[in-house]
């Protein structure tokens, strides 16, 4: 790509005012396959300056003009969805039909519920005599992770330029391929300059410049718990609205009631969907305690089917982590599960005996985790399970909420009607019966430390707009 040194500003490609340079590391190999650069604040300060002359044209325009641009960046994605999948497979890991079809996949879900949504919005009501406005909050700062890049990207960008908001967008260091090739599409659909801004960069370098700008309205911050606060305290001065989804533990509750194979090998699936590294994987499997033992087998049994290898590999079912540094903090997490004395039931530390370059980690299952374990109330972003014995669906349900984050819980049972009640008490921001079809209409965010706003549909678009009265309008709508 002949973009990877440069930013996107004002509509064109141009070089960094300092320039530095980062190696972008393949995961699958650990070798650096590509370059970018560093911005500072410098860079920065002309993307915001941009955007927020942008916005004097943009946030005014009509509906239709919106749409009219969304439904050209949907077409124009799809004709580059092959790279963005290469993209993405190289610089986090994601195996390659894998990241197709999902990967790119929900980024193209994305884009299009939020032009159906765009269709039937109403931005204004008549309340009595009065007018209720839903009007762009303004300059908007997206800062998005390595794990699902361009779902993330999408579901920041589409409701920002569905609700008339210009932006300035760092995607993460980690992975930022994907997101020049998102700003060669937003170039190619012709997009008014200005309106969409890339400055490629890290937490203080870009990130701190960006929560902490005058001129920016809003940030919507997608990452770990750590980082968001960070997000936060920088953006307090300037009273701009923090949107974030930050980390998560999920519990999975497995009723006594359930198809417990089945129940399990789903369950395991769901956890080390896409190497681990998702803030909504239920990590956390509750099972009844005289059952145990035979859920513990069926979790060995599933997790030993899945093939760990490169992104490229014909049969690769687990790719890689993301990072050195990921891969280490998986490790001690693994490691501290034996030590306080879990059963180790699958996996375990290193990598697996036929790879020995690359941050590939064994599918790993614990049976017999207690609630006090680290592995059971630290986010561990890996493939790693842990399988927590419960006496009374009572106990199951105390020891899931009893957690900082608050991203998802799952639940597991034949009578529809027990888990509807368990969902109610469930203190997180989405909940997911019986493992139902991945749904781009429901809002997407967490409960306490998970974060707070949401995503996704009209509940994201809801998140880019200020709220307006205007009394004595006395107008007939």
């Amino acid at each position: 790509m002949s973009h990877n040194l440069q930013f996107y500003i004002d509509g064109a490609w141009v070089d960094p005012v300092v320039p530095n340079t980062l190696d972008v590391i393949d995961p699958s190999n650990e070798d650096a396959f590509a370059q970018i650069s560093l911005g500072s604040k410098a860079d920065v300060d002309k993307a915001v300056a941009a955007a927020k002359r942008a916005f004097n044209t943009y946030g005014f325009t009509s509906v239709e003009e919106r749409l009219d641009i969304l439904n050209r960046i949907i077409e124009v994605y799809k004709k580059r969805s092959k790279d963005l999948a290469l993209a993405v497979s190289r610089e986090m890991g994601a195996p390659r039909q894998m990241a197709l079809d999902s990967q790119v996949g929900v980024g193209l879900a994305h884009l299009q519920k939020m032009a159906e949504v765009l269709k039937t919005f109403q931005f204004r009501h008549v309340k009595g005599s009065s007018l209720i406005v839903k009007e762009p909050i303004g300059v908007v700062g997206l800062i998005t992770p390595w794990n699902w890049p361009l779902n993330q990207i999408t579901c920041k960008v589409g409701p920002a330029l569905a609700a008339g908001c210009t932006m300035v967008l760092k995607p993460s260091e980690i992975a930022p391929l994907d997101a020049i090739i998102f700003a060669e599409i937003i170039d190619e659909a012709g997009v008014p300059k200005g309106v969409f801004n890339l400055v490629n960069g890290d937490g203080p370098g870009v990130g701190q410049a960006l929560s902490s700008h005058p001129d920016i309205d809003m940030m919507s911050f997608t990452g770990s718990t750590r980082a968001g606060i960070l997000v936060a305290k920088a953006a307090a001065d300037t009273v701009k609205r923090v949107h974030q989804e930050l980390g998560g533990k999920s519990a999975n509750i497995l009723f006594p009631d359930v198809d417990l194979a089945k129940a399990v090998t789903k369950g395991v699936a769901g956890c080390f969907s896409n190497s681990g590294q998702s803030c909504n994987a239920p990590t956390r499997m509750f099972v009844p305690r005289d059952r145990h033992d035979e859920a513990a087998g069926y979790a060995k049994a599933a997790a030993e089917k899945f093939v760990v290898g490169p992104a490229d590999g014909a049969n690769t079912k687990l790719g890689p982590v993301v990072s050195q540094i990921q891969f280490d903090k998986i490790q001690d997490l693994i490691q501290s599960g034996i030590d306080e004395g879990a059963t180790l039931v699958a996996g375990g530390p290193g990598r697996p005996a036929e790879l020995n370059r690359g941050y590939y980690v064994r599918p790993t299952v614990f049976a017999d985790v207690t609630h006090d374990m680290r592995i059971a109330r630290e986010e561990i972003f890996g493939p790693v399970l842990a399988i927590l014995p419960y006496d009374t669906v009572e106990q199951a349900v105390e020891q899931a909420n009893d957690t900082v984050y608050g991203l998802a819980s799952y639940i597991q049972a034949k009578d529809i009607q027990k888990a509807r009640d368990v969902a109610a008490r469930m203190r997180s921001g989405n909940v997911y019966i019986n493992y139902p079809t991945w749904d781009a209409g429901l809002p997407f965010g967490g409960y306490k430390q998970s974060g707070n706003g949401r995503e996704y549909a009209e509940y994201g678009l809801e998140d880019f707009l200020e709220i307006k009265g205007i009394a004595g309008y006395e107008a007939a709508e």
